[in-house]
């Protein structure tokens, strides 16, 4: 059975500073609250995705929709506000990850170790050893030492047992220092797996950059160029970039002989080191002549979701002495914009000639080249 996440948005986040509370605040180009919901959206095990949110931020503009989360109302105090996420969740998950919303450098290798403890434990929880020195301090001074073995920086997402934890919580008064609390007060055992040093919790302003720079140093950008050209045959149109262009000749291929689209595919396989259109529809495939490339472009683009990325932009040129491009290059974009669910203003179509030197300056035909970029999601 999946399990499900509730994340914890509804605190304030004073201490960060800003106009808004530090959950709704830029981190590397998205709010941080969107990055910490990305890392569990996307996440195989996570069935279910629960955003609490403070009363007054609900009717804003604040919170992200994407990914989808059940939004659910807070409490006065954190326990309420978890109490009210597990709630929603009861009888549909078996197991329930409970994370704090600014830590959004969440990795899927600490989620696995989380819910890999949870199949022997009814709770398990990241953290890591202290190893500084504790020293006890009395007006600016230090006033003594503690022993410093046995004890642990705790993190979240704390896992457990859902039935377990929303009866612990349930039955709990006063309000604990997390959930792993809650649960050893209703005797639940939890083990303690593996943190993570940057999965570090967002408190105050110099944490932005710290967070900002670990996602930098993340990046793992990926480009692919693409390069396709059909021959003109009979016909009285050609299709471009999914757009059927008026033409005294149309263009020859197994499938639609879409160059642009055909340019465009090959380019996002080659970021993804995935081969080219061949490899994944075979021209030698009776059922793929005649296809709508479009069913190429989109595959593509969704192998590229399924290993982490999403596109960062596009640039197509398409090498033609006739027909003009210009006047249909918008309506192209809107296009591939709606088959790979991106927005228009990261694609560009346009055109050159090749003033008459070559085959397509002698219009036998018409080639396309495309450079992606992908960025991880």
């Amino acid at each position: 059975m999946s399990a499900g996440a509730v994340i914890v948005a509804a605190g304030r986040g004073v201490r960060a500073g800003g106009d808004v509370p530090k959950q709704w605040q830029p981190l590397a180009g998205r709010s941080v609250a969107e990055h910490t919901l990305r890392a569990f959206a996307g996440h195989p095990a996570i069935g279910r995705l629960v955003l609490v949110l403070h009363p007054d931020d609900i009717p804003t503009g604040l919170w992200p929709t994407q990914p989808a989360a059940d939004i659910v109302t807070g409490g006065a105090t954190r326990a309420a506000s978890v109490l009210a996420g597990l709630e929603v969740l009861d009888g549909d998950v078996e197991n329930v990850l409970i994370h704090d919303v600014a830590r959004p450098l969440v990795s899927a290798d600490l989620i696995d170790r989380v819910l890999a403890a949870l199949e022997d434990y009814p709770g398990a929880a990241p953290a890591m050893a202290v190893t500084d020195a504790l020293w006890r301090g009395q007006d600016g001074q230090v006033s003594g030492t503690e022993d410093r073995s046995g004890l642990f920086r705790a993190q979240t997402p704390q896992g457990f047992d859902l039935k377990a934890i929303l009866a612990a919580h349930r039955a709990f008064v006063g309000e604990p220092a997390d959930d792993v609390e809650v649960a050893r007060a209703a005797g639940l055992d939890v083990a303690i797996v593996a943190g993570d040093e940057r999965n570090l919790k967002i408190t105050g302003p110099e944490d932005f950059a710290r967070a900002e720079g670990y996602l930098r140093r993340d990046m793992d950008i990926r480009t692919g160029s693409g390069f396709d050209v059909h021959r003109f045959g009979q016909g009285d149109h050609v299709t471009l970039c999914g757009v059927r262009v008026p033409h005294e000749r149309g263009l020859q291929g197994h499938s639609d002989a879409d160059v642009g689209m055909h340019t465009i595919t090959d380019a996002i396989y080659g970021a993804l080191a995935a081969g080219d259109i061949g490899r994944h529809f075979p021209p030698s495939d009776p059922q793929w002549k005649g296809a709508d490339s479009a069913i190429f472009l989109r595959h593509a683009g969704a192998l590229a979701k399924d290993r982490g990325y999403r596109i960062g932009n596009i640039d197509c040129t398409l090498i033609c002495e006739r027909p003009k491009i210009g006047p249909h290059a918008i309506e192209m974009q809107s296009v591939l914009a709606e088959v790979l669910g991106i927005e228009e203003g990261r694609i560009s179509v346009k055109a050159t000639t090749s003033e008459r030197l070559g085959f397509t300056g002698r219009e036998e035909g018409i080639a396309a080249m495309a450079t992606v970029t992908l960025v991880p999601m």
